[in-house]
């Protein structure tokens, strides 16, 4: 019997190849479509260029969350379901940098998500730590120790908070739903009875600012510090709140800035950052959703998988990463926002 290549033409050869080769064609070209910048208004040109590309930098995940750069220019990110929060240098490579990172027990059911969750630094760099399983807030000291900064709520256990973030008076603001219990708002162990919004003053005070949202999520200050938003992941109420903060720190006047309910595409209202402009990058329903400062939706970068989290980085600003279920990711803007 004669050897295929002697009784087989060129041509069949080739056909052959294209033949098999045309599952992993047709999955590479439907993801490089995935990975693109949805344009609604052409004001969102000038904050993330037609062409810019979203690049996958590490995966092989459970679920990503709270993406932070820190001052020796890398990126920690949360891995809520394995407990873990990860590092990502720019070389490249992804190493543990904490474990267990949001649940200090056993007996957590496979899957559930009691890891860290939001993370961020504060004016000395110490990152900053919301832990969904034990239900707190906490700060990683320098030395490596963990401090407790807040836990419970007129003698009640927190529920899970979930982000946080520092206003220049140095208090710290943090939203707390309930996805750290196994059935959530009806968990036997939740000892409040609503889902809040929270400051945790410079002197250490704990203040419940809001009670009224059903899934508070995500939350970021405009640069002025005169507005704060917040993402509820609630899929019956899928919207963004936009609150005034008030002199004294409180909030005051919350109002719906945009509604996604009737969205039917996978993912809620999640994670969010502000640019220097004051326009707002919101993870929700396909992608990160970008809005101008008046709530008008100017288009929506689409990434590989539905992000959950979104943070400034890169030394100018102007990269944003985005964890998305199992990896993450970057995208380069043109004008970026404030470092943690």
């Amino acid at each position: 019997m004669q050897p295929l290549y002697q009784i087989a033409r060129p041509g069949w050869l080739f056909r052959y190849t294209v033949w098999l080769m045309k599952p992993l064609l047709v999955f590479a070209i439907a993801a490089a479509a995935q990975a693109q910048v949805q344009r609604k208004d052409p004001a969102l040109d000038k904050l993330v260029s037609p062409t810019a590309k979203v690049e996958k930098l590490a995966g092989g995940f459970a679920f990503t969350e709270g993406p932070v750069w820190t001052r020796d220019g890398a990126v920690l990110f949360s891995d809520i379901p394995n407990n873990a929060i990860q590092r990502w240098s720019r070389d490249g490579k992804v190493t543990l940098f904490r474990k267990p990172s949001g649940y200090d027990g056993n007996d957590a059911p496979a899957g559930s998500y009691i890891g860290s969750n939001g993370l961020t630094l504060d004016k000395q760099g110490r990152v900053i730590i919301c832990e969904h399983g034990n239900g707190r807030v906490t700060r990683l000291e320098k030395d490596g120790k963990l401090t407790v900064l807040a836990a419970k709520y007129q003698g009640k256990r927190l529920n899970s908070p979930n982000d946080a973030v520092y206003h220049s008076s140095g208090a710290l603001y943090f939203t707390d739903p309930p996805y750290g219990f196994a059935k959530q708002d009806d968990d036997p162990k939740k000892e409040l009875k609503f889902n809040g919004v929270y400051r945790l003053t410079s002197a250490g005070s704990l203040e419940l600012l809001h009670q009224d949202m059903t899934r508070p999520n995500g939350l970021a200050f405009s640069p002025d510090e005169k507005a704060l938003y917040v993402a509820n992941s609630d899929d019956k109420r899928k919207n963004w709140m936009r609150f005034d903060v008030q002199a004294d720190g409180k909030l005051a006047n919350g109002r719906v800035f945009f509604d996604v309910t009737k969205e039917t595409v996978d993912g809620l209202p999640d994670g969010l950052k502000v640019d220097k402009q004051g326009n707002v990058y919101a993870t929700g329903p396909g992608g990160v959703w970008v809005f101008s400062p008046a709530g008008k939706h100017l288009g929506t970068i689409v990434a590989p998988e539905v992000p959950a989290n979104v943070g400034w980085g890169g030394a100018d600003g102007r990269t944003l990463y985005l964890t998305a279920k199992t990896g993450l990711y970057r995208i380069s803007t043109l004008i970026g926002g404030a470092l943690p």
